[in-house]
């Protein structure tokens, strides 16, 4: 059984900084990308960020040059830092894997359950 863990949601004012983190657990035989989406209220979902195994990155426009994505493959983990964070950041972050299940041996993907960041004063 694989499971997606986030944590490090919250609320931050406006210019503040959060750092979200995501760890892979289970019987897991390789991961391929890990990233983050997220969600507002009334939108699609729509991507943050994604960080392949090899170590190339790829940002949403909406958050290039405020946000960094990093790996820690030996923890099978992913951490999003998030600066200067504006009001329409605001949303449900979601944790994303493609990764190979020993039980598979085949890429599949993974979601996290999500957790909430509130941008407001």
């Amino acid at each position: 059984q694989v499971q997606l863990v986030e944590s490090g949601g919250g609320l931050v004012q406006p210019g503040g900084s959060l750092k979200l983190s995501c760890a892979a657990s289970g019987t897991i035989f390789s991961i391929n990308a890990m990233g983050w989406y997220r969600q507002a209220p009334g939108k699609q979902r729509e991507l943050v960020a994604v960080a392949s195994s090899g170590g190339s990155t790829n940002y949403g426009d909406s958050v290039k040059g405020r946000f960094t994505i990093s790996r820690d493959n030996a923890k099978n983990t992913v951490y999003l830092q998030m600066n200067s964070l504006k009001p329409e950041d605001t949303a449900v972050y979601f944790c994303n894997a493609e990764l190979i299940p020993i039980a598979f041996r085949i890429p599949l993907n993974y979601w996290g359950q999500g957790t909430q960041v509130t941008v407001s004063s």
